[in-house]
């Protein structure tokens, strides 16, 4: 089992940043790949980006590709998604996920999930 716990999401103006983490628990955490997905209001929720479980390999959704980057911590077994240049669209809940293999796009292929964290930014 794979505990997630997200945390960092609030406000922002558009053209800020902001960071989420995701810390996990279990004692296999460290061998899952790890991804980040959004879901907005009465939308589907999306593929965002993922790290491989090395942290040497990472992936992104063309919508958030240069803004974004997604790293890990091993030692401290912790995922980040640093969020800059923000646009209003970028206003969801996010939320962290762990799968198995990598990369993965759908949220079908990702066994352990977060309870999310809401994220809005104001134009």
């Amino acid at each position: 089992q794979v505990q997630l716990v997200e945390s960092g999401g609030g406000f922002v103006q558009a053209g800020g940043s902001l960071r989420l983490s995701c810390a996990a628990s279990g004692s296999t955490s460290n061998t899952y790949a790890m991804g980040w997905f959004r879901q907005a209001p009465g939308k589907e929720r999306d593929f965002v980006a993922v790290v491989n479980a090395s942290g040497e390999s990472q992936y992104y959704a063309t919508s958030v590709r240069p803004r974004f980057t997604i790293s890990r911590d091993i030692t401290k077994n912790t995922v980040y998604l640093q969020m800059s240049n923000m646009k209003p669209e970028d206003t969801a809940v996010y939320y962290c996920a762990a799968s198995r293999s990598y990369p993965e796009l759908s949220t079908t292929s990702y066994q352990f999930w977060g309870q999310g964290t809401q994220v809005t930014v104001s134009s």
